[in-house]
């Protein structure tokens, strides 16, 4: 049976509908849990990719450009490990000895690399659903974990209603923000 088991985290709604599927197997399996997520430029609410101008005749505009990048960025990092902990919190407080960690980098090969490191015998990540040239693109990352992982993948889809609801629990975050 699995005795530790690595999930893996991004921003997107259902994220905690993972996390509860991750602690329900890892309840079961009497197993320790490893919640991963990984930086991404990519990745919804990431600062994206920093735009610098090198042949620029104003400097300190890009000085400035460059500062205000890199404070979205450590509030992306801060935010990330807030989430981190909080759903290391709720797995803790559900029985499970659990641990996280948030690297900068290409999701899927963090990953694998964490998986192997810390030994891992389960992968559990979602599937965003994208196809076609949005997943050409863009790439799929439980399509590369799944072909370069040393250890059992398991893919979480979720049905429509479950989509949904995160879909609506996101859309009722983002309205009480605002």
């Amino acid at each position: 049976m699995y005795r530790k088991i690595l999930v893996a985290l991004d921003h997107s709604p259902f994220r905690t509908y993972l996390l509860g599927k991750a602690i329900e197997m890892a309840k079961a399996a009497k197993a320790d849990l490893m919640i991963v997520h990984a930086l991404s430029a990519y990745e919804d609410n990431s600062p994206g990719l920093p735009v610098r101008a090198y042949h620029t005749y104003y400097p300190i505009a890009d000085s400035v450009a460059w500062d205000t990048y890199q404070k979205r960025w450590a509030a992306y990092e801060q935010e990330g490990l807030a989430a981190l902990q909080a759903f290391a919190a709720e797995a803790t407080d559900q029985g499970l000895k659990a641990e996280f960690t948030q690297t900068a980098g290409d999701p899927g090969r963090i990953i694998c690399d964490v998986a192997k490191s810390w030994h891992a015998d389960l992968i559990m990540v979602g599937n965003r659903g994208r196809s076609g040239l949005t997943e050409f693109l863009l790439g799929s990352v439980s399509n590369y974990v799944m072909h370069h992982a040393t250890s059992s993948v398991l893919i979480v889809q979720g049905t429509n209603t479950e989509n949904q609801a995160a879909d609506q629990a996101a859309s009722a975050t983002a309205g009480a923000a605002r």
